[in-house]
C-alpha cells in the first residue's frame, strides 16, 4: 500500500481503490495528477512564503526530438499575469529546465542577473516582477514527475528553511504522484488483442467520431439507419465499448482514428 507523507496533499492510495477497468484507472491516475500538482503550487505560495507557486509538468514538446525531455508549466498560484501559463520549457533551458535536466535543486537570488542559467524566459519573469527562484525536481523511484518553482517578488537569498519547506511538500507530492500512476499500470494476464475491424465498421466509426448522427452516416455511405447501428455496434463490441463517446476514444487510443 502506498500512502502520501501529507495527508492534504493527496489521499491515500491503496490496492483496493484501484479501479477495474484500465482505461478508468487512468483517468483516475490523471484527476488525481492535477489535484495534487495544483494544491501543491497553492501550498508552495500558502506555506513557504513564495509570492508564485509554478509546477511544469513533463510532456512532449511540439517540434522537439524523440526522447528528449521538456515539460509544460500547467499549474500555478499567484501569478498576476499569464505569460507563464502553459509555457513549454525544455530540459537544460531556465532555473526550471536545468532542475529538470541536473535531476536536483537550483536556485538563485536574482533570476534577471543570473549568469549560470540561460535568460529564455526573461520577459515573463518581469511581468511577473520576479527575481528570486527557487526550482525542485519532483523525483520518486527515479521518475520525474515535474519541476515546482518557488518565486518571490524581492532579491532575497534561499535560506535553509525555505528551501527545507518546498522539499518536504515536493518529496510528498512525488510519493502521492507515484501511488496515483501505480493505478494505470497494466495489470498482467487482462490485456487482449482488439479484433481487427472490417472496412466497413471502420468507415462508420471515422466518420461517428466526427460527431455525424447514424442517419447522416448512413446518407452519406448509403446505407440504412439499421446497417449502420449494426456497423457501430459491431465496432462497440470489438473494443469493449458501451457508448460512442468511449468508442471514439477507444478508436483514438488504439490508432484507428489515426
Amino acid at each position: 500500500m502506498t500512502r502520501a507523507a501529507d495527508p492534504h496533499l493527496a489521499h491515500p492510495v491503496d490496492d483496493a481503490a484501484q479501479p477495474d477497468d484500465p482505461e478508468l484507472a487512468v483517468r483516475a491516475a490523471e484527476l488525481v495528477r492535477d489535484a495534487v500538482l495544483g494544491d501543491l503550487a497553492r501550498r508552495v505560495v500558502s506555506e513557504c512564503g513564495a509570492d508564485v507557486g509554478l509546477v511544469g509538468v513533463p510532456e512532449p514538446l511540439p517540434g522537439s526530438r524523440p526522447g528528449s525531455e521538456g515539460m509544460v508549466l500547467r499549474h500555478w498560484s499567484g501569478t498576476r499575469a499569464d505569460l507563464l501559463h502553459d509555457v513549454p520549457v525544455p530540459a537544460g533551458l531556465g532555473l526550471g529546465g536545468r532542475a529538470l535536466a541536473e535531476r536536483a535543486p537550483t536556485w538563485v537570488p536574482d533570476y534577471r542577473a543570473a549568469t549560470t542559467i540561460s535568460h529564455h524566459y526573461d520577459a515573463a519573469v518581469a511581468a511577473e516582477d520576479l527575481y528570486a527562484m527557487l526550482t525542485v525536481p519532483l523525483i520518486d523511484g527515479g521518475t520525474v514527475h515535474g519541476v515546482v518553482y518557488a518565486s518571490l517578488r524581492a532579491v532575497v537569498p534561499f535560506g535553509d528553511v525555505r528551501i527545507s519547506a518546498v522539499g518536504t511538500l515536493t518529496r510528498a507530492a512525488a510519493r502521492a504522484l507515484a501511488g496515483a500512476a501505480a493505478w494505470s499500470r497494466a495489470r498482467p494476464g487482462r490485456a487482449a488483442p482488439v479484433p481487427p475491424l472490417t472496412p466497413r465498421e471502420h468507415e462508420v466509426l471515422r466518420w461517428a467520431a466526427t460527431g455525424r448522427t447514424n442517419p447522416e452516416i448512413a446518407a452519406r455511405l448509403g446505407l440504412t439507419c439499421n446497417t449502420v447501428t449494426g456497423y457501430l455496434k459491431s465496432a462497440m463490441h470489438k473494443l469493449g465499448v458501451r457508448n460512442r463517446t468511449e468508442l471514439a476514444l477507444a478508436a483514438k487510443e488504439s490508432g484507428l482514428l489515426s
